[in-house]
């Protein structure tokens, strides 16, 4: 309910709402391309993280470049997990504990009705975090919140959907012809 009100209540976060709506319903005009600026993601987001993430995270925002996207946020992990209704370890705790400055970028490759998410760099506080760290933080953070969500592998987008191409811009979604 609450996401429902913020939606409202920010034009542009109503837009991507609407649109997305009509791309999932199967109502989407065969040859239609959605067009989604930076300026609406970003109120999407503001609006749609508090229902996803309760605690934990905020000001979420994205910058577009060509087939990628860089995601920032404040993220406080344990409080992320105790929002979730998990606990985590004492020594997990203690060493990630705080709110932490996080910037994610992927690559975005897409093409006939697929997609792939490339993992390009993760940074918390200003230092690059990969190998097993990175997978660790990706299990018990990330994948709790989207279970069915596919890093550095393809994966089939929504049904009708051929392409998403993503340029600085904005992020245009191609229904398929």
């Amino acid at each position: 309910m609450l996401l429902l009100f913020a939606v409202a209540a920010d034009p542009q976060a109503a837009r991507v709402s609407h649109k997305i709506e009509i791309i999932e319903s199967g109502k989407a005009k065969a040859g239609t391309v959605y067009t989604f600026t930076v300026a609406e993601l970003n109120a999407w987001a503001r609006a749609k993280v508090p229902s996803v993430v309760p605690q934990g995270l905020r000001e979420p925002r994205l910058e577009l470049g060509t087939n990628s996207a860089t995601g920032y946020a404040l993220v406080d992990f344990i409080k992320m997990r105790q929002g979730a209704g998990e606990e985590t370890n004492w020594l997990v705790t203690k060493l990630i504990q705080g709110e932490k400055r996080v910037k994610v970028t992927a690559r975005i490759q897409s093409a006939k009705g697929r997609a792939t998410v490339y993992l390009q760099r993760v940074e918390i506080g200003g230092l690059a975090v990969s190998g097993s760290t990175l997978d660790f933080l990706i299990h018990t953070f990330f994948m709790p919140l989207y279970p069915n969500a596919k890093i550095d592998e393809p994966f089939e987008l929504a049904d009708r959907i051929d392409h998403i191409e993503v340029t600085p811009a904005a992020a245009r979604v191609y229904i398929k012809k």
